[in-house]
């Protein structure tokens, strides 16, 4: 994917300021710190378009991005250990719910999990309520730069196995670009639909 504008649109904090746009949309969910918003920058080819930060819950906000004017990505608040009082994880998951839920121009959620770690049982029901209400996804395991070679394909299975998917996740480095084509090729036909 050649990618020739990007563009921040807005914050919301609300459903009320979701930008009234009728292109396509892919957001992008997971833990806090599991690099949601390095993915992104990573697809776009762009360094510091989305902030990026070690502090887990930095993203508090639903950020709207515009891409070659003809799709937006979405990064969303993390969820997990971001050390925030619980009256504000709660408005965050009401915020991400209110988006997930009622969002017309949404077309594909990329799940992010850390290649690292086991899914989460946060990470299982986000996927389980994404098929409930019939929300297509992609699974991309981050950070597979942070194993040995050999390690990659036995954690990318056991990632498979806690979700209960039939496909093993697309691993994902920002330091190795090469998974980024496999990751477009996956999601052009929602950003085209």
């Amino acid at each position: 994917m050649k990618i020739h504008s990007a563009e921040f649109l807005l914050s919301a904090s609300s459903k009320r300021q979701f930008p009234a746009s009728t292109l396509p949309e892919i957001a992008f969910a997971g833990r806090s710190n599991v690099g949601k918003s390095t993915l992104i920058n990573s697809l776009l080819n762009r360094k510091k378009l989305v902030k990026t930060s070690a502090t887990p819950g930095k993203t508090q906000l639903i950020n709207f991005f515009k891409i070659n004017e003809k799709f937006i990505f979405v990064d969303l608040p993390g969820y997990g250990y971001a050390k925030v009082p619980q009256s504000v994880k709660q408005k965050w998951h009401n915020l991400v719910e209110d988006y997930l839920s009622e969002r017309k121009t949404l077309r594909n959620v990329v799940l992010l999990i850390d290649c690292r770690h086991d899914p989460t049982l946060q990470d299982r029901q986000l996927l389980d309520w994404l098929e409930y209400y019939q929300r297509p996804s992609l699974i991309v395991a981050s950070k597979i730069d942070k194993l040995k070679r050999g390690q990659v394909q036995k954690n990318l299975q056991k990632i498979k196995h806690g979700l209960s998917i039939e496909l093993a996740p697309i691993g994902h480095s920002s330091m190795q670009h090469g998974s980024r084509e496999d990751i477009w090729k996956k999601l052009s036909p929602w950003i085209k639909s």
